[in-house]
């Protein structure tokens, strides 16, 4: 019984890094309906933002938020005005627009850094926590912790917030929100600026748990957009459970079945939860053309 407790505490926490890498993935797609396939970069610029933040002010990576999430902010703005902006209404070109600028992001760190693995140093990556039979990383808790507050406000400031309300509008009905005078092309930017600095933010949570490369933004692309599609398209309550739900399928596949089969498993409940519901576990019928719903 411990032995499975265990496993299972082992996905819960893996599944928090899943939910706080997605959910900036999904407030992009569900907005602007773009497949970011530079999510993952935007993670590893996070990491190595922390790294140099540590490194110039001797910031601690769970400080370091305040720098670089603004930092990514700005830099995903400028990456929408400049590269997405302009392929408006060519969404098969934006997708590629992406991938092109995961390629240039990644390759631009591996000039910087030689392909040299660096990693940060954190008191909180020294410490575990007991609860019973369990042994959790305190680094990994916090990152729980974190993808919780995150979904948690995301919501909360998509409600209630004016900017939040005028991004849902827009969403939900790009044509109305112009006719109400919302500037739609400041929304889309302000989106992308968002989801890139939520990217940021868990890049500094994650850069005390791993060892920095620049192709290390592929290790969360992919069970990302898995996490986004099992949630469902434009909901961020799907983004943080559907986190959860790969995490633990990843973990128990691995202990139980074979640690080479576990991305297979993963896929196939993947292919199962997409035939018995096309919409996602949390997804509306259409979201994937409307964008954000009343259930983010």
């Amino acid at each position: 019984m411990a032995e499975f407790l265990n496993i299972v505490a082992i996905g819960l926490l893996l599944g928090g890094i899943y939910s706080l890498v997605s959910v900036g993935l999904n407030l992009i797609f569900g907005v602007i309906r773009i497949v970011n396939f530079a999510q993952g970069e935007f993670v590893m610029l996070g990491m190595y933002g922390a790294f140099a933040a540590q490194v110039a002010m001797g910031m601690d990576p769970y400080i370091a938020p305040v720098v670089v999430a603004p930092a990514l902010f700005a830099l995903g703005c400028v990456v929408y005005w400049i590269l997405l902006r302009p392929l408006q209404g060519e969404p098969m070109m934006q997708v590629f627009a992406t991938f092109g600028l995961l390629m240039v992001l990644e390759n631009v760190v591996l000039a910087l850094t030689r392909g040299v693995s660096l990693s940060v140093n954190s008191a909180a990556a020294q410490i575990s926590m007991s609860l019973g039979p369990v042994q959790m990383p305190l680094a990994r808790i916090l990152v729980l912790v974190a993808a919780t507050v995150v979904a948690g406000a995301l919501g909360w400031w998509l409600r209630v917030t004016l900017p939040g309300k005028a991004i849902r509008a827009v969403a939900q009905d790009r044509k109305a929100a112009r006719l109400m005078g919302i500037n739609v092309e400041r929304m889309y930017m302000v989106s992308f600026g968002v989801g890139a600095a939520l990217a940021g933010l868990a890049g500094c949570l994650l850069a005390p748990l791993y060892s920095m490369s620049p192709q290390i933004g592929m290790n969360f692309i992919m069970p990302a957009f898995a996490v986004v599609v099992l949630g469902g398209l434009g909901s961020v309550a799907g983004a943080y459970v559907g986190g959860f739900i790969v995490g633990l399928t990843e973990a128990l596949a691995g202990f139980y079945l074979d640690p080479a089969l576990k991305h297979a498993v993963l896929f196939l409940v993947f292919i199962a939860v997409l035939i018995i519901r096309p919409a996602g576990l949390f997804g509306v019928a259409g979201a994937e053309e409307v964008g954000l719903r009343e259930q983010s």
